[in-house]
């Protein structure tokens, strides 16, 4: 499965989203399960996920899931 589509999952699972909802263009407050718990939230699930761990300044810049996405990208990438 690609980062792309884990990481669809992983919103999907921990903002309680249904399966067809979408993902892309899906911003922090959008809906009210990304609030701050659900950003924290959604933080420690993609840490787990990509066993990885996110600075700081990177949880507070996540906006969206394309900024999330960047991010998962930019640390996968430094491991290879």
């Amino acid at each position: 499965m690609s980062i792309h589509h884990r990481l669809i999952r992983v919103f999907r699972e921990t903002l309680d989203l249904a399966p067809e909802s979408p993902v892309t263009g899906l911003r922090y407050r959008d809906l009210p399960a990304w609030n701050s718990v659900g950003h924290m939230q959604l933080v420690a699930a993609i840490e787990a996920e990509f066993d990885l761990m996110l600075e700081t300044d990177e949880i507070i810049a996540m906006a969206c899931f394309e900024d999330a996405e960047r991010t998962v990208d930019r640390h996968l990438a430094a491991i290879v």
